[in-house]
């Protein structure tokens, strides 16, 4: 998925550093698209973090009620799960982020024609 956004990003840069002719409007129109497929991934990414988020802090609860150390063994899985669905949503979400900025720059070309 980092690759693919790297990618996009290299792509759509160096189509605004280009001294070639450019069809803005269909560049603009092909990045708004990609955003939105992010946009969409980006959602379904937030919905598991916070489902993660729920069953490890439930995990946490029953094992301080119940004296069981499986419980606390699978709370702990249910941390480090959720430690790297964090990190991929904040990626996710930096690279969307980044991803706005060139939509703006791409809208600002079309604007200075």
């Amino acid at each position: 998925m980092y690759k693919y956004m790297k990618d996009h990003e290299e792509y759509i840069k160096n189509c605004l550093k280009s001294k070639d002719e450019q069809d803005f409007g269909a560049l603009l129109n092909y990045h708004k698209t990609q955003i939105e497929f992010m946009q969409h991934e980006r959602f379904v990414h937030l919905i598991i973090t916070l489902v993660f988020a729920f069953f490890m802090i439930a995990f946490y609860v029953a094992s301080m009620m119940i004296d069981l150390r499986g419980l606390v063994v699978i709370a702990l899985i249910f941390s480090v799960v959720e430690l790297f669905y964090i990190v991929h949503y904040y990626r996710l979400e930096n690279g969307v982020q980044r991803w706005y900025r060139l939509y703006k720059e791409i809208y600002d070309a079309i604007q200075m024609r």
